[in-house]
């Protein structure tokens, strides 16, 4: 049996997507509560070449709107980095979710063989399809996400495992 392209990008992406505002809206209560500021865990990174906590948090947004929009063949909606706040940052994700949602399994499945081209800075993208979606964008995705995660977590932020799967 095989899996559609649909059922492998948009709902994985807002399941995701979902915990990953659920996530912030703590992360700013959290702050208010303790009286820190937010910039402070904003500006956080793993390490001094990495991006920082908002940077992440865009980024792995930006993965799932560009994936999904790209997949359905069509240019992605292109959203401006200006997020200072956590309730900044969670909108920007909310809106991914609205924008995704608007894509079909009608417009996706069937896009395994679809030639994905376009640069991604100065780098050329030229991938079929399913090998943009499973070895692409769903890595890039999941990887700036768990960063995000990681970075609250490692800064005091009570979150655990079911936070990060959207159960908590």
């Amino acid at each position: 049996m095989t899996i559609s392209m649909y059922a492998a990008s948009v709902p994985v992406f807002k399941r995701n997507l979902a915990a990953l505002a659920t996530i912030l809206g703590k992360a700013h209560a959290h702050c208010a509560s303790a009286n820190h500021t937010e910039s402070a865990y904003l500006q956080a990174r793993l390490f001094p070449d990495m991006f920082a906590l908002a940077k992440q948090v865009q980024v792995a947004a930006d993965f799932a709107k560009s994936g999904a929009a790209r997949l359905a063949g069509v240019e992605p909606e292109r959203f401006e980095d200006t997020e200072q706040s956590f309730a900044e940052l969670k909108a920007r994700v909310e809106k991914t979710i609205a924008y995704i949602e608007t894509f079909t399994s009608v417009q996706i499945d069937g896009s395994e063989a679809r030639a994905v081209k376009y640069m991604m800075g100065k780098f050329p993208i030229d991938m079929k399809g399913q090998d943009y979606l499973l070895g692409f964008i769903l890595p890039n995705f999941f990887f700036h996400y768990t960063t995000a995660y990681n970075l609250l977590r490692h800064n005091g932020l009570a979150i655990g495992k079911g936070d990060f799967m959207g159960l908590a």
